[in-house]
């Protein structure tokens, strides 16, 4: 998943930008500085300290609480991408790459900021590492098909949900590195990666980006971000929110793990030939702001 020359192939100019995104200040989330503070009105202090030491389920959180905290993350996540100025005002951003606008780059930053914190309410690890600039393979492989839920594919859903039951079964603290990388993952991680790539060469999308992410002071178009981020984190919240992984009351069945992969014959994932975006839901149009 390294970035590569040929920037034009659509996999590889989506994990261009997902990568470019992530490096930008303030993008990545403080899994136990967020947990704390998004729960802090909600649970007593020994909740909140198993839920930073284990996962809000562990804690014995419930969804519906949970639920509570990700919607105020949601409208904290859209008043700011839909106000601020980040683009102008992110130290940094005229060093990204060429092939990478500052626009689409901030746009994508935002996604990840509400994505992470989804994420870490809904029981899953850490993302991001406090060392360096790196981003490892697996953390770009689940970023990557939590970007495909948001977007509406059926296949990223399926794939999620089979990462999400390999944790619940190992109790894991870490994704499953084999399976996003080499695995039986891996194959829908870069169908994924490549119909994204293709949603952002669109005139379409780059125009919608363009109008709702505020590049020089000013908000263009709140009325177009409403239209586009406000839908697909609800989207991901909701998918999240379903899985075992965030149910404080799930006990995972026994299952054969081996190097961080469920072994089970009888399951099988979409095929990784699969059209990604299947009939379950479609991208968020974009439209003109109402007066």
């Amino acid at each position: 998943m390294k970035q590569g020359k040929e920037v034009e192939n659509p996999e590889s100019r989506f994990f261009a930008v997902l990568l470019a995104a992530a490096k930008l200040p303030g993008v990545r989330i403080h899994r136990e500085a967020y947990l704390r503070s998004a729960l802090a009105r909600h649970c007593s202090e020994d909740e909140i300290r198993r839920a930073v030491e284990k996962t809000p389920a562990a804690a014995g959180i419930t969804v519906e609480l949970l639920d509570k905290v990700a919607k105020d993350s949601i409208r904290y996540e859209t008043a700011k991408v839909s106000a601020l100025s980040a683009a102008a005002g992110i130290p940094g951003i005229l060093a990204l790459p060429a092939t990478v606008p500052a626009d689409v780059a901030q746009y994508v930053g935002h996604m990840l900021r509400i994505a992470q914190k989804l994420a870490y309410l809904y029981s899953w690890p850490d993302l991001f590492s406090d060392e360096g600039d790196d981003v490892d393979d697996a953390t770009m492989g689940v970023l990557t098909l939590f970007f495909g839920v948001m977007f509406g594919t059926q296949s990223a859903n399926v794939a999620v949900g089979k990462v999400a039951g390999m944790m619940s079964k190992q109790v894991a603290k870490k994704l499953p590195q084999k399976a996003l990388t080499k695995g039986v993952i891996y194959p829908l991680v870069k169908k994924s990666a490549a119909y994204l790539g293709v949603q952002m060469t669109k005139q379409s999308f780059a125009k919608g980006v363009s109008k709702a992410i505020p590049v020089v002071g000013a908000v263009v178009s709140g009325g177009l971000t409403l239209a586009t981020y406000l839908p697909m984190a609800k989207r991901l919240k909701k998918h999240l929110a379903g899985l075992p992984l965030a149910d404080p009351s799930y006990e995972a069945s026994e299952g054969d793990v081996v190097d961080g992969e469920v072994v089970e014959e009888h399951e099988t994932l979409a095929p990784a030939d699969a059209e990604p975006h299947d009939a379950d839901t479609t991208t968020p149009k974009l439209e003109e702001p109402r007066p």
